[in-house]
C-alpha cells in the first residue's frame, strides 16, 4: 500500500514547486519493480562474484523486537552508531560481603556456582595492576544465570547484550536470578585477573555509569586518574563511605612505563593538576586522555608474558591471553544508545550474516582514490569522508524482512535498505526505455523488453563495459540504446544527499561504484548539505514550528519559496529557511516584474545609441562581472552565492546606474539587455517569474530553460569596477563625515557647517602615498610568510624604530589596519597601485556625486592646487581616499 500511496504525492509536491524533473526515469525500489529488482540482484551477485559479499558470525547493531540486524535507516536514533568492542574481565568472588550472604542464604539455585563480576575494559594491558573493583552503589545488579555453573553479576542492560552474543543458556534469553542494589555488593572479596594481588575488594565509586559498560569498573590507580583519586578518597574517608579501612589498603602497581610521567602515571599528573577528589571531573576528564595517550603510544610494560614490549603491541597479545585462559572474554555493546523504529533499545549481537566487507584493504584503496578524485564542495564533507573511511568496516547487508529485493542466492533475507541504495544512479539512464510511465515495471517501456531478459551478461553488456551476450533474445540494437545512454551520463557529475548520509550511504556510494564500474565511470562530485530550519528552529511537529514543501508553495508561491530555499544556506552547516525572506522575495519579483515591464513599454522613451558614457560602462561592465560571477557559484553548486550576485547585486547595479544617469536618461539597449541577463540569471532558482519575462515580457522564442547561459559581451575591465566602487565610496565617505560634524557641532566643536543650508564641496586626490606608509608597507612585506599567513611582529617594529616612524602616533593603527587587508586579500594587498584615474573619475562623477549629495557645486582638485587653509586637509589624502573639504556657500 505505501509503494502507490506516496510516490504520487511526492511527484505532486516537486511538480508544485517547479522542479525540473524527467519522471519518465522515477521507479520503485522494492521486487514489485521486476525491473529494477533484477538490477539489484545483478549488483548483489556481481559483489558477491567479486568477493565483496561474505558470510560469516559477525557483530552487528541488532533489535531484540525485530528480531533482525538494525541498520541505519531502521533506526529511530543513534544514526552512524556502530559496535565498541570491550574485553570482559571476568573477576570471581571468593567471599561475598556480608549483606549478599544473607540475600543468597541457602537458596538452590546459588549452590556450587562460580560467581563473576563482569568489568568492560578498552586496556586489557593494564588488569595487571588492578587492586580493587568499583560499583555504583545506586545501580541496581543482576545475577545472571549463563551457563550450569556460572553466574555473572552486571547491570541488566549489559546482561541483555551479553545475551545476544552467546552468554546465556539460550540466545536472548536473560535468565537473572536476583537483583542487587550496588551498596550490598560493597565488600565482596573478589580475584582479579592478572593482579598481583590476589584478593582485592568491591569498592564504591560515585561516576560509574549503568548505562556504560557493565556497571562494574575494575580499577587500575597506576594508570587511570579516576581510579586513583577514588581509591585515595576511599583511603582518607573509609568511614565516611562505609567500608573497612583494610579494603583500600592497596598500593598501585607499576605496570607500564611512560617517558614523561614515570612508572605511575595517573597519581604523577594528579599531583600536577593539584586533583584531590572525585568531584573535579573536569581535571579528571583531562588527566584521563593525557595518561592514556601518553601509555598506548610511547608506554612499555613492565611486568608480565610481555614485559619490554610496546603498549602498542602489548594491548592485543594480552587481551589474546585472557580470552585463551578464560579469565577473559570479547564483549561488545552498543557506542551509545540506539532506538529501532519499532521502539526497541538494540543490542550489539553475533549473528551469522551475510555482510559487505567494507574496510577490506584493496577495496579501501580504490575508494580513497576515488575520493581524491572527488569534488566535495568544502573540506568538511570530505574530512568526514576520509574519517568514515578510516573506521568503516563489514557491514550486515540481509534482514529477514522488510521491503526491498530478495538476496538472489539466499532468498530468505532481503538486501537490506542501505545496501540495494548505491548504485540506483545508473539505473535512472535506462528506467525510462524500459518502464516508462510506470514506476512499477508493470508495463514494458519502448524498447518492449520483458524483465526476465534482463540477464547478468546484459547488465554488465550495459553498465560494464561487457563482452554482446549473444544469447540474449533483447536485440542488440536495444542494448546499444541503453549502453548509449548510460555512457552519456556516467560518470554522474554530482549526487546529493544529506550530511547524515556520509557514515554510511554515501560512502557505501564510493565503495560500490569503485567495484562495479570501470574506473571511466567513477563518480565525479558528492555534495552533501544540511539539516532545514525553519525561522532559526529546529522543525518540529510537536512544537508547530513546522512546513511542508506543499505548504510553502501554498503560502508563498513556487518562486518565493524557492528563492527563500536558495537563500537559506549553502555549507554542510543546517540551512535555514526564514519566512520573512520567502515573504519579502513575493514583494521584490512583483515589484521587479512591473518595472521590467514598464520598460520594454516604454523602451522608445530611453535614450538611444552607443553606451559609452562612463556611467553606461560601468554599468556594462558590473553587468558582466555579476555573469561571471553567477555562473561561477551555479558551478560550484552555491545557490545562496549566485542569488547574491544574480539577483540582489544586479538589481544594485542597476538601482546605482538609474541613479547615476538620472538626467541623461538609461540606455536602452543596456537596460533590455540586464532585463534579459536578470531572467537568465535567476531561472534556476525562480523558473516561473523567468519564463514569464522571458515570454510575455521580451516576447522571446522559445522557452528560457532551453536557452544559453549569458556570456560577459566583453572582457571584465577591473579598473572600471574599481572605479564605480569608488565612486560609491566617496559619497558615504561625505555622508560620514557629515554626519560627525553635526554631532561635534551639537558638542560645540567644530564648524559651524549646516548641511540643509547652499553647500560647496571640495575633492583634492592625492597623487602619492605619504613616505612614512611606504616605510611601514615595505616593512609588513619583508616580514610576512605567505604560505603560514603569519607576521614577525618584533622584526617590524625594529623597521619601523630604525625609520624614525615607530613613534608617530598613525603609524600602528596603519600597520594593524593594513595587516588585516593582507588578510583579507594575500599579497595582492602590497600592491596599492590604483587600477583607474582618480582625477578623472570625480571629473566625470561630479553631476551625480552633486545630485546625491546635494551639494550646489564641487571641485575637484589636486593635492598641488590646495591654498594654505586647506593643506590640513590634503596632509591626510592618500590615492584612493580624497581629501575632502565641505562648507555652506554664503
Amino acid at each position: 500500500h505505501w509503494v502507490y500511496y506516496f510516490p504520487p504525492l511526492a511527484i505532486k509536491d516537486c511538480k508544485s514547486i517547479g522542479t525540473k524533473i524527467d519522471w519518465r526515469r522515477s521507479f520503485i525500489t522494492t521486487d514489485i519493480n521486476p525491473y529494477y529488482d533484477s538490477f539489484v540482484k545483478w549488483q548483489m551477485r556481481k559483489l558477491k562474484a567479486l568477493n565483496k559479499i561474505k558470510f560469516g558470525e559477525r557483530y552487528t547493531i541488532y533489535s531484540p523486537l525485530d528480531g533482525q540486524p538494525c541498520m541505519d535507516h531502521d533506526r529511530a536514533s543513534g544514526e552512524a552508531v556502530g559496535p565498541q568492542e570491550y574485553t570482559g574481565i571476568k573477576l570471581k568472588v571468593l567471599e561475598w560481603s556480608n549483606e549478599v550472604k544473607e540475600l543468597l542464604g541457602s537458596k538452590q539455585e546459588f549452590k556450587d556456582k562460580n560467581f563473576y563480576f563482569i568489568a568492560a575494559t578498552l586496556r586489557p594491558e593494564t588488569m595487571y595492576g588492578q587492586t580493587n573493583c568499583f560499583v555504583g552503589t545506586e545501580i541496581n545488579y543482576g545475577l545472571f544465570k549463563i551457563n550450569e555453573t556460572d553466574v555473572f553479576i552486571c547491570t541488566y542492560r549489559a546482561a541483555r547484550n551479553m545475551a545476544f552474543q552467546g552468554y546465556s543458556e539460550e540466545r536472548g534469553k536473560i535468565n537473572q536470578l536476583i537483583e542487587i542494589k550496588g551498596s550490598a555488593l560493597i565488600g565482596t572479596k573478589v580475584n582479579a585477573p592478572l593482579s598481583k594481588y590476589e584478593q582485592v575488594y568491591i569498592l564504591p565509586m560515585e561516576n560509574v555509569l549503568a548505562t556504560k559498560g557493565t556497571g562494574v569498573v575494575t580499577s587500575v590507580p597506576s594508570d587511570s586518574p579516576d581510579d586513583y583519586i577514588t581509591l585515595m578518597d576511599l583511603k582518607r574517608k573509609a568511614a565516611y563511605y562505609k567500608i573497612d579501612p583494610s579494603w583500600a589498603n592497596y598500593d598501585p602497581i607499576p605496570i607500564i612505563s611512560t617517558p614523561t610521567y614515570g612508572d605511575l602515571a595517573a597519581p604523577t599528573v594528579c599531583e600536577q593538576k593539584k586533583i584531590n577528589s572525585q568531584k573535579d571531573r573536569v581535571q579528571l576528564a583531562e588527566a584521563k586522555e593525557v595518561v592514556y595517550k601518553e601509555g598506548f603510544y610511547y608506554g612499555t610494560m613492565l611486568v608480565g608474558d610481555y614485559k619490554g614490549k610496546p603498549v602498542q603491541e602489548a594491548k592485543a597479545l594480552i587481551k589474546d591471553l585472557l580470552v585463551s585462559t578464560k579469565q577473559g572474554f570479547i564483549y561488545n555493546e552498543p557506542e551509545s544508545l540506539i532506538m529501532s523504529r519499532s521502539g526497541d533499545e538494540c543490542v550489539v549481537a553475533l549473528c551469522d550474516q551475510w555482510y559487505l566487507d567494507y574496510g577490506e584493504e584493496e577495496w579501501k584503496k580504490l575508494a580513497e582514490k576515488c575520493l581524491k578524485q572527488l569534488n566535495t564542495y568544502g573540506p568538511e564533507s570530505r574530512h568526514q569522508f576520509e574519517q568514515t573511511l578510516a573506521w568503516l568496516n563489514q557491514w550486515a547487508c540481509a534482514r529477514s524482512f522488510g521491503l526491498g529485493s530478495r538476496l538472489p542466492w539466499d532468498p530468505q533475507y532481503l538486501v537490506e535498505s542501505l545496501s540495494d541504495s548505491t548504485i540506483y544512479m545508473a539505473y535512472y539512464t535506462v528506467a525510462h526505455l524500459l518502464h516508462g510511465g510506470t514506476l512499477d515495471g508493470s508495463i514494458p517501456g519502448p524498447l518492449g523488453i520483458r524483465a526476465s531478459e534482463l540477464t547478468d551478461e546484459v547488465w554488465d553488456y550495459i553498465f560494464s563495459d561487457g563482452d554482446y551476450p549473444t544469447s540474449s533474445s533483447i536485440p542488440k540494437e536495444s542494448l546499444d540504446i541503453m549502453r548509449r545512454e548510460f555512457r552519456y551520463f556516467y560518470p554522474l557529475d554530482l549526487r546529493v544527499s544529506g550530511k547524515d548520509l556520509i557514515p554510511n550511504h554515501l560512502t557505501f556510494f564510493i565503495y560500490n561504484h569503485v567495484a562495479l564500474f570501470p574506473e571511466k565511470y567513477w563518480p565525479k562530485a558528492i555534495r552533501s548539505n544540511g539539516h532545514l530550519q525553519l525561522n532559526r528552529e529546529k522543525m518540529s511537529k510537536s512544537t508547530g514550528n513546522f512546513l511542508t514543501g506543499i505548504g510553502a508553495v501554498e503560502k508563498f508561491g513556487a518562486d518565493a519559496t524557492r528563492v527563500a530555499l536558495a537563500d537559506a544556506g549553502d555549507a554542510i552547516e543546517d540551512a535555514n529557511f526564514e519566512e520573512s525572506t520567502a515573504n519579502a522575495a513575493i514583494l521584490r519579483l512583483f515589484t521587479l516584474k512591473e518595472w521590467c515591464e514598464e520598460q520594454v513599454k516604454n523602451k522608445d522613451s530611453l535614450r538611444t545609441g552607443p553606451a559609452n558614457d562612463f556611467h553606461d560602462r560601468i554599468f556594462e561592465n558590473e553587468i558582466n562581472k555579476l555573469i561571471q560571477q553567477t555562473d561561477k557559484a551555479y558551478h560550484d553548486s552555491m545557490h545562496r552565492e549566485a542569488l547574491k550576485y544574480g539577483f540582489y547585486e544586479l538589481q544594485t547595479a542597476r538601482d546605482w546606474y538609474r541613479e547615476a544617469v538620472a538626467i541623461e536618461g538609461m540606455n536602452k539597449d543596456l537596460i533590455l539587455r540586464w532585463i534579459e541577463i536578470q531572467a537568465l540569471l535567476l531561472s534556476p532558482i525562480a523558473p516561473h517569474w523567468s519564463e514569464y519575462i522571458w515570454k510575455d515580457v521580451l516576447l522571446k522564442e522559445g522557452l528560457i530553460v532551453n536557452a544559453s547561459f549569458p556570456e560577459p559581451s566583453a572582457p571584465i575591465d577591473e579598473g572600471l569596477l574599481e572605479a564605480g566602487e569608488y565612486v560609491r565610496k566617496i559619497i558615504k565617505s561625505v555622508r560620514d563625515l557629515e554626519i560627525a560634524s553635526q554631532k561635534k557641532k551639537k558638542k560645540g566643536k567644530g564648524e559651524n557647517f549646516d548641511p540643509s543650508k547652499p553647500k560647496s564641496l571640495k575633492l583634492f586626490v592625492a597623487t602619492r602615498f605619504p613616505e612614512w606608509q611606504d616605510f611601514a608597507v615595505e616593512a609588513i612585506k619583508q616580514n610576512y610568510d605567505e604560505q603560514n599567513k603569519t607576521y614577525d611582529d618584533v622584526k617590524i617594529r625594529e623597521i619601523l624604530a630604525e625609520k624614525g616612524i615607530l613613534k608617530n602616533k598613525r603609524t600602528m593603527p596603519f600597520v594593524q589596519e593594513f595587516k588585516k587587508n593582507v588578510d583579507k586579500l594575500g599579497t595582492m594587498a602590497f600592491n596599492r597601485a590604483l587600477l583607474f584615474d582618480e582625477y578623472d573619475t570625480l571629473n566625470m562623477s561630479k553631476d551625480f556625486i552633486k545630485r546625491s549629495l546635494g551639494y550646489d557645486k564641487i571641485d575637484v582638485l589636486r593635492e598641488s592646487e590646495a591654498e594654505n587653509d586647506e593643506k590640513m586637509v590634503v596632509e591626510i589624502a592618500v590615492p584612493g581616499e580624497p581629501g575632502v573639504l565641505f562648507k555652506n556657500i554664503n
